[in-house]
């Protein structure tokens, strides 16, 4: 299980995403991992899988093509990466952390169940591994300020390391798309509410058939105060731990006597 404070010296980082093997917020990503250790290894998903959530592939088989020294990519979902990285690559030698990221676009309120990102992270967690999931809150038709990710990064996971957290949790950390000198500082938020799909846009194809493309409108709550959503928008980077144990207390309590 989770041994903490780390020791850079004697680190293993297995660093994944959502993304895909030749996303730039990988190579950010790389990059932030070797700031911390030597041993970095990639496992990430052959092509992107945004919105793959926590799935798994079991149906078919897996392969894992090798694309340089300890860079692999996989044709499944991120969850596949992370349990093939882990179970069977890194089996000898666990890695101490995994990195997930570092995502185009924020992965805030409920977006953390859809997300692929999230769900590397979840999969570390579950096979004992701590995990942090970054992302950069960049609209789709903005350029991304990945240099801020960069910049922040490294410190924020070792201040992380150093304090520790619960077996069964990980971080979630999304950065506002800003210049490294516009970002105001680092906040500690609990998860907002967003839904993603709140539209959907219907059309025809060639042969005269409807289809639908679910669109990016989402209805969100910016203005409740301490939640990751308002953070970001505040210019500061937004940092959450996700129990992975979903159950409400207050709820089992009030329904125990019903069902005894």
């Amino acid at each position: 299980m989770a041994k903490f404070p780390i020791d850079w010296s004697k680190a293993r980082i297995l660093v994944s995403n959502d993304d895909g093997i030749y996303a730039p917020g990988l190579k950010v990503l790389e990059r932030i991992a070797r700031s911390l250790t030597k041993d970095v290894w990639t496992v990430a998903p052959e092509q992107e899988q945004s919105g793959a959530g926590h799935s798994l592939t079991l149906r078919q088989p897996l392969r894992m093509r090798r694309v340089s020294a300890r860079r692999f990519a996989v044709d499944g979902t991120p969850t596949d990466c992370v349990l093939l990285a882990i179970n069977h690559l890194l089996k000898d030698h666990r890695p101490t952390l995994v990195l997930s990221g570092v995502n185009r676009g924020a992965n805030m309120g409920e977006d953390v169940t859809y997300s692929g990102t999230i769900a590397a992270a979840m999969e570390a967690t579950l096979l004992g591994v701590p995990a942090v999931a970054l992302s950069l809150g960049v609209a789709w038709n903005k350029h991304p300020h990945w240099a801020t990710a960069e910049h922040f990064a490294p410190k924020l996971i070792r201040k992380l390391a150093k304090a520790g957290w619960p077996d069964g949790v990980l971080i979630n950390i999304n950065f506002p798309n800003l210049p490294v000198a516009e970002v105001r500082g680092v906040t500690l938020a609990r998860q907002g509410r967003r839904k993603l799909g709140d539209s959907l846009v219907q059309s025809t194809d060639p042969r005269g058939r409807l289809y639908w493309w679910i669109g990016d409108a989402r209805t969100e709550d910016e203005a409740l105060r301490g939640t990751d959503l308002w953070v970001l928008r505040q210019g500061r980077i937004a940092m959450t731990p996700i129990d992975l144990n979903l159950t409400d207390e207050p709820t089992l309590k009030r329904l125990q006597p019903l069902f005894k």
